[in-house]
């Protein structure tokens, strides 16, 4: 006698319920997680980023100025939007980077737990899964980190030569992304696109069910591991804003590998050199972990996306 009713109000409970988002693949949905968390925190800590690079680049005229007087330098010389200056490039790198790294991390954690149980759940399986998706990442966004470094390099009305590092040429002044592009693969082709690529590395963090655990023990290894692995950041950075075209000169070899890179800035520009800049990185790992991951977390919960843990696909089928 109520089937009709009961009907459509079974339809118009189904109707309630149902989410576009249902229909997104949850891959797609951490993705979008990943990026939207990357960007939040990319653009957070720009000025410090900023600020760094020219610490670790432009030894001569901001290694002596300390952090403080470099921000204020900067804003002389660029104005506000100089501590932003490569942000465009770095966001645009970090949205698929972040993107690819919490995906491809949830991925690999996933397939390991299901494919290799002997090996547990515990660091092990978060440093095989951390470092496959950042050595995932990493291949498919280098270009556009690269292109960030060189962006952040210049300095306007700052037409003193880096001593340190002993240019022969004049550093060309780019007008953005695709120039930098343009230029450095007319300069060296794809492979030039990928110079120092070898010294990026990025392991992410345990994941914890506690945000504040997740927050602090998140902070406490981006600390410890910067530190160990900074240098070989520093050789890097100076190896993307070097071209081709650069010889040495007065015998200063340029840089060509990591060992060799690591001697050359010690001999040359002294061993603090090599760890020019890390008090930022000490200063903003805090607040970018935090923001990273408490806006993954955001995401996740908006987007409705299901934890990834040991399928029970095993169980039979």
């Amino acid at each position: 006698m109520g089937t009709p009713s009961q009907g459509s109000a079974a339809v118009a409970a189904a109707r309630v319920n149902f989410c576009p988002l249902d229909l997104v693949p949850v891959f797609a949905k951490e993705m979008i997680a990943g990026g939207a968390a990357g960007a939040f925190s990319k653009t957070a800590i720009a000025p410090l980023e900023r600020v760094k690079i020219l610490l670790q680049t432009r030894t001569n005229e901001f290694g002596s100025l300390g952090v403080l007087n470099s921000l204020k330098k900067v804003r002389q010389h660029d104005g506000i939007m100089g501590f932003y200056k490569g942000n465009g490039a770095s966001v645009l790198r970090i949205v698929p980077y972040a993107a690819l790294h919490f995906m491809a991390y949830e991925r690999y954690r996933c397939w390991i737990l299901n494919n290799c149980p002997s090996l547990g759940t515990g660091p092990l399986v978060d440093l095989l899964a951390g470092s496959a998706s950042g050595g995932t990442a990493v291949l498919c966004t280098y270009p556009l980190d690269l292109a960030r470094t060189k962006l952040a390099f210049q300095v306007n009305g700052s037409d003193q030569p880096n001593r340190a590092l002993k240019m022969t040429s004049a550093h060309p002044t780019y007008g953005g992304i695709r120039d930098v592009f343009r230029c450095v693969y007319a300069e060296g082709g794809v492979r030039a696109l990928y110079r120092g690529v070898g010294l990026k590395a990025h392991v992410p963090e345990d994941y914890k069910n506690s945000v504040t655990l997740r927050l602090s023990c998140g902070a406490a290894a981006g600390l410890f591991g910067q530190t160990l692995t900074y240098p070989l950041d520093v050789v890097r950075r100076q190896m993307q804003v070097q071209s081709n075209q650069q010889h040495d000169q007065s015998g200063i070899p340029r840089i060509r590998g990591t060992f060799q890179g690591l001697k050359t800035i010690k001999q040359t520009q002294g061993w603090r050199q090599l760890f020019a800049g890390l008090s930022l990185n000490y200063i903003k790992v805090v607040p970018s972990v935090a923001i990273g991951f408490t806006a993954y977390d955001t995401m996740k919960h908006l987007l409705k996306i299901p934890p990834r843990e040991k399928k029970t696909s095993g169980q039979g089928s």
